[in-house]
């Protein structure tokens, strides 16, 4: 068997994408080598990967320290990170502490992503796109269900549409739960299921959701992402229809998703922004 001629690095978050992405990269013929974070990234990574050193958020200076040590020049970022839920979680460096620094009290996810690649790229470790080796999981342009959005349906996925680009725009979050004209959850710190959960709740089963790419978005990282878990979420929460950006989202398990999606009779569509902004039902 031919010996890997190229090496990647990993840096892993939360849910099926870091392994799904170590998988692609060895049948492409690169070596990984992975840091994950404690209470994060899936152990199960580690048996895919060529190396893999679980750290707490913060150590920047350690990450970059495993990563030269194995020669690693390229490296994406792929997988949910969330916020700690107790300071015993972080355990920042000096690295850390010096893009603290830089960030002027913005910390909203995109600038503190953003300088956390400028300052592997400074060490000379090139951030990828998270998708590079994975196009075939981005979103396909279309109506994916049997069932199609109503017409009530799809006037709330558009209200949704605009109120997920703006939320996104603030650098808030990437989706919003619409029912009868209304914005029902905003998504914040707390994530997609969540949000759809909070939702739900104050809706009478008729509420739809939007996820869509921010207008700033970064595609290195933090691309919006659904899959099956969320037609599971959404059942749940009585949400009737999905609508996402085509070509702009991840989309996990896809088939599984359609299958359940048509299951509980739930819409799925993935367009474009002029298609959601033009006023007329695509």
């Amino acid at each position: 068997m031919d010996r890997p001629h190229k090496r990647i690095g990993l840096i892993a978050g939360g849910g099926p994408f870091p392994v799904l992405f170590a998988r692609k990269a060895s049948k492409n013929g690169y070596e990984v080598h992975a840091v994950g974070f404690h209470k994060q990234t899936d152990q199960l990574l580690a048996s895919h990967v060529a190396g893999m050193e679980t750290l707490y958020m913060g150590q920047v200076g350690r990450l970059i320290d495993f990563f030269k040590k194995r020669s690693i020049t390229e490296a994406v970022m792929v997988g949910a990170i969330q916020k700690p839920a107790s300071v015993a979680e972080i355990r920042p460096d000096f690295k850390a502490l010096a893009m603290y620094g830089k960030m002027r009290k913005n910390t909203h996810d995109d600038r503190v992503l953003r300088v956390v690649a400028d300052t592997l790229d400074k060490a000379g470790i090139r951030i990828r796109p998270s998708t590079f080796l994975l196009p075939e999981l981005l979103s396909p342009w279309g109506c994916w269900t049997r069932r199609q959005p109503s017409r009530r349906e799809f006037a709330d996925l558009r209200l949704g549409w605009r109120m997920a680009r703006e939320i996104g725009r603030l650098d808030i979050g990437q989706c919003v739960v619409v029912g009868n004209g209304m914005v029902l959850a905003v998504e914040a710190v707390d994530g997609t299921d969540s949000t759809i959960v909070r939702g739900g709740k104050l809706s009478a089963g008729n509420a739809v959701l939007v996820k869509v790419c921010k207008p700033i978005q970064d595609f290195r990282f933090d691309v919006p992402a659904v899959g099956a878990q969320t037609v599971e979420t959404m059942q749940r929460a009585g949400l009737r229809a999905l609508a996402v950006e085509a070509e702009k989202s991840v989309v996990f398990d896809r088939e599984a998703m359609i299958e359940q999606a048509d299951r509980y009779k739930i819409a799925i569509v993935a367009y474009t922004g002029e298609e959601m902004d033009g006023g007329e039902e695509a």
